[in-house]
Parts: structure tokens; C-alpha cells; sequence
């Protein structure tokens, strides 16, 4: 049996392309790449959802609370060796009324349940890496998306990083941040051009390699 990771976002996982509002094709997005680079021993599973929170419940929109559906949605792909997360974009919607460490506090929470699922191989519990997106640039406001993500979005975005690092610390989880490291578009400043996807891919790539022996 391959080995079996679970890629677990938003739209930045699902690969949303903010120029064509359709979905990257295999080859582009960060979790197929990442398929490529790991090989026929592994097996990439991508559970990205666009609009998709940590833990809160979208008073606009059904199923977006990642809380909810993140034990029926590893247990449905067992077993697991590891769970990649990647969350917090759209905690930042102000509708939200949270703050930067607030979603990180959101997202610590989400991964403690992931790591309390039992979906690894005889009912262990599988590995878990903590991916900070890339944060929101503050050119958001002037676009399309902006009314709906509403103020201080890039702030909160930047700002995150710092407190889940520490959250993730203390919970002994494995944490990749790639502020500084991968850009937003320059067409609405919150999702990944092509450029986004493979750097991130590489990023998690050599990431996986330090956290599973293989």
C-alpha cells in the first residue's frame, strides 16, 4: 500500500487561478507537484476547499468550518502516515471578527484534533505539518475580492505566523512558514500564480523529507 499524505486548505490547495477563476490544472498546483517529487511509494490526497476556515462557521456560505469535517474527512482516507494543513486565509474575513492570534489559536486547535484522529495504520494517529500561507498583500483591498474579505485583512494575515509558531511549539507539531519565502499574485493578492505553487511544493517537499524516513 502507498504511502498516504492528506493535503487539508482552502482554495490555495484546492488551486484556485484568480486569472482564469477556474482551477489549475494537474501539474500546476503545489499538492500534484509534490506528488511528482515524492514518487510512486507515496500517494497525495488534495482536500482543498475554497473559502474553507479553521474552526469557524461561514454565516454566508455551508461547510466551510474545517473543524467539523476534518475527523470524518481522515478517517475516510485511512491510513494516513501524514496530514499537511494549511489554513488561515480566510479566517481573516472580517465578518469574522477575529484576531491574528485568534486564528492562530483556531488553526493550533484544528491540528490538535487532527492529531487525536485515529487514521493512521492500525489505529495510530498519523504525523501532522502546519503550513502558514503565504500572507495576504495588501494590494487585496483594491480588488474584486476585496468587499468580501472586507479591512485589515493583510495585517492580520502577517501577523499570524508568529503566534502559531508559538501555539504549534507547545503542542510538539511539526510548522513551516512561508512568509517571505512565497508570493500572492499580482492580480488579487491572495491566492498563488503558478510561480506560488512551485515554490511551495519544493518548500513542503524537502520539509516531509526531514519529518518521515524514507
Amino acid at each position: 500500500m502507498k504511502r498516504r499524505i492528506v493535503c487539508f486548505g482552502d482554495s490555495n490547495t484546492w488551486g484556485y487561478n484568480a486569472k482564469t477563476k477556474e482551477r489549475f490544472p494537474e501539474g500546476a498546483r503545489w499538492t500534484s507537484l509534490l506528488a511528482e517529487m515524492l514518487g510512486d511509494e507515496f500517494q497525495v490526497i488534495e482536500e482543498g476547499l475554497s473559502g474553507r476556515t479553521s474552526v469557524m462557521d461561514d454565516p454566508l456560505f455551508e461547510g466551510l468550518n474545517g473543524y467539523s469535517y476534518i475527523h470524518p474527512c481522515l478517517m475516510s482516507h485511512a491510513p494516513l502516515e501524514l496530514v499537511i494543513i494549511m489554513l488561515g486565509t480566510n479566517d481573516t474575513k472580517e465578518r469574522f471578527h477575529l484576531t491574528s492570534y485568534n486564528i492562530a489559536q483556531g488553526i493550533a486547535r484544528l491540528s490538535q484534533k487532527a492529531k487525536t484522529t485515529p487514521a493512521a495504520s492500525m489505529g495510530g494517529f498519523p504525523k501532522i505539518l502546519v503550513i502558514a500561507p503565504p500572507p495576504i498583500e495588501k494590494g487585496y483591498s483594491e480588488t474584486e475580492v476585496g468587499p468580501a474579505m472586507g479591512s485589515e485583512c493583510d495585517l492580520k494575515s502577517e501577523e499570524m505566523s508568529k503566534y502559531l509558531k508559538e501555539l504549534l511549539a507547545v503542542q510538539g507539531t511539526e510548522f513551516l512558514d512561508t512568509k517571505g519565502l512565497v508570493p500572492m499574485n499580482n492580480i488579487d493578492f491572495m491566492h498563488l500564480d503558478e510561480e506560488g505553487h512551485e515554490l511551495l511544493s519544493k518548500l513542503v517537499f524537502h520539509k516531509i523529507k526531514s519529518i518521515l524516513s524514507y
